[in-house]
């Protein structure tokens, strides 16, 4: 899953989202940029941050036994 840009109004500080459908997403916010992406229908998504800001959205759709 690629996460996509969300347009941000930084004079007004407003995200502005059209939201599509009944799945479950996730918005990330950081250093002025902001991301979206749609969430698995199973397994744990970690967000990594580092001094403050975003590194990575990791994904984790592993099997249980």
């Amino acid at each position: 899953m690629r996460a996509k840009n969300v347009p941000v109004d930084m004079d007004n500080r407003q995200i502005s989202v059209d939201i599509e459908g009944d799945e479950p997403f996730c918005i990330v916010y950081s250093d002025g940029k902001a991301k979206i992406t749609k969430l698995p229908t199973h397994g744990e998504t970690k967000v990594i941050t580092h001094q403050g800001k975003v590194k990575r959205v990791k994904f984790d759709e592993g099997e249980e036994f």
